[in-house]
């Protein structure tokens, strides 16, 4: 797995949830009890603790924004610290099917 397929996947799911409003944010994930919003912030909260662990930093919790519509954006930042922190194949691929699995619930 490389860092590609990460930005890859990030990519397909921004582009999936980039133009939602506040209703769509809102509203339960398939098949869960948690909102849409939810679910990608747990994802972005993944991708950071992945990422401090390569990096060999704390991890850290992510701030839920004011705003859901910057959701897109915390994960594109994330996904570049983890992409930066250079970390082993493995754990790439452990991101690359977190994201794959958010998109495919939501």
């Amino acid at each position: 797995m490389s860092a590609a397929e990460l930005d890859r996947a990030v990519a397909l799911l921004v582009r999936q949830i980039g133009h939602w409003q506040q209703p769509r944010w809102s509203a339960p994930a398939a098949g869960g009890n948690v909102s849409r919003a939810d679910l990608v912030h747990k994802l972005v909260q993944e991708l950071a603790n992945l990422a401090a662990d390569a990096a060999g930093e704390p991890r850290r919790k992510v701030p839920r924004l004011p705003s859901d519509l910057s959701l897109p954006d915390q994960l594109r930042v994330v996904a570049a610290d983890l992409a930066l922190a250079a970390p082993p194949a493995p754990v790439l691929a452990a991101a690359v099917d977190a994201v794959t699995r958010t998109r495919t619930t939501l």
